[in-house]
């Protein structure tokens, strides 16, 4: 019986924790859009963190882009051979690299990649009491390191996942002359005549609450770390790991969504 019943606190706790932690992330995001539009704006830190995000994501995405394009194509070839229609793989692969696998790889990159550095940098500032220091000395510290780190990744990320398409594209053309000879212009006429502006301005747009979301979620852990060094790791982990859950629901929601109106 006490055992049962100890279950249920430790059930009704996580439940009563999961709950705090929505409520909490949902009162950060109203007070993100409250602070994105009261001057003064950092536009010089909003440049700065634009530059770290895309520099330091950028051979990362570049390699697993090209690989993605490479691997896709070699494994798709086979089916298609089987059926005569080979023909068929340049249009294949792109639409399946700019629909779905490349803003979803890319994404998933950037949470691991830049989702960790944001929450372990801001959990670093949090203990080492810098934020609160900003505070003393008259500078917003949640306008000038948490709006600007978002709306950096909300930027970077579409020009990420764009960058990855072109060379994942490359990649795929890469592994198409590995078993045939097929001319690179002929190749990218029949990449453009099957990708319609359905296909590409969903994928796009996307990209944009991809990109969103990674900020939003590492800036949320980082700037409420707690227990001191240890909340730096704890911080840099539910970084990463819920906002790469992220990307995947918001992207269920926008192929909903896309289904939906087209």
């Amino acid at each position: 019986m006490e055992n049962k019943d100890l279950t249920v606190v430790e059930s009704d706790s996580f439940i009563r924790k999961y709950l705090l932690k929505v409520s909490d992330l949902t009162v950060f995001f109203f007070r993100f859009f409250r602070k994105l539009f009261i001057p003064p704006y950092e536009f010089k830190e909003f440049a700065k963190q634009s530059y770290r995000i895309g520099n330091k994501s950028l051979l990362l995405v570049s390699i697993t882009a090209f690989i993605m394009g490479l691997v896709l194509t070699i494994q798709s070839r086979p089916a298609l051979v089987s059926f005569g229609a080979q023909s068929w793989l340049p249009s294949m692969v792109a639409v399946s690299i700019v629909r779905e696998i490349g803003p979803v790889i890319t994404a998933l990159i950037c949470a691991g990649k830049v989702g960790s550095s944001i929450g372990a940098e801001l959990a670093s500032m949090k203990i080492t009491e810098q934020i609160d220091s900003m505070e003393v000395s008259g500078i917003n510290p949640f306008k000038y390191i948490v709006v600007t780190r978002v709306l950096a990744a909300t930027l970077m990320v579409p020009l990420l996942v764009v960058f990855a398409d072109a060379v994942a594209l490359f990649g795929s053309y890469f592994g198409v002359n590995l078993k045939d000879t097929v001319s690179f212009q002929f190749f990218f006429i029949e990449v453009f005549q099957k990708l319609d502006f359905s296909d590409v301005f969903p994928a796009f747009i996307k990209t944009f609450f991809f990109g969103f979301a990674i900020g939003l979620i590492s800036c949320y852990t980082g700037y409420n770390a707690e227990n001191g060094t240890e909340g730096v790791g704890k911080a840099a982990n539910s970084a990463v790991v819920f906002g790469s859950l992220m990307v995947f629901v918001v992207d269920m929601v926008a192929v909903q969504l896309t289904n939906l109106f087209t």
